[in-house]
């Protein structure tokens, strides 16, 4: 079992930054790749982007691309979500994955086998 718990989502003001932090635990997942998503109230659970388990390769939606950055660190069994440059339609609440896989970067949600709890990005206008 693998236990995902993201912190670092708040409130920002269009135009600013935020990031936020995805931790595992209970197994590590240096060896998986993982994806972020956001939901925002009364739309589907959207892919935002992905990462390789090594890190050599990211993903993302258009709608983010040059905006938000993913790394990782293996050694500490965390995944980062760099936000920048954030726009009013980015306000969502914002979930780690993680694969089961270490192949291709999956995009939908039913590629990945683990979920974090949440936190909510909220960007004011």
């Amino acid at each position: 079992q693998v236990q995902l718990v993201e912190s670092g989502g708040g409130l920002v003001q269009a135009g600013g930054s935020l990031r936020i932090s995805c931790v595992a635990s209970g197994r590590t997942v240096s060896s998986v790749n993982m994806g972020w998503f956001r939901q925002a109230p009364g739309k589907e659970r959207e892919f935002v982007g992905g990462i390789t388990w090594s890190g050599a390769r990211t993903y993302y939606v258009d709608s983010v691309k040059g905006r938000f950055t993913i790394f990782r660190d293996n050694a500490k069994n965390t995944v980062y979500l760099q936000m920048n440059s954030l726009k009013p339609e980015d306000t969502a609440v914002y979930y780690c994955a993680a694969s089961g896989s270490s192949g291709y970067i999956g995009v939908r949600p039913q590629e990945y086998d683990y979920w974090g709890q949440g936190t909510q990005v909220t960007v004011s206008s």
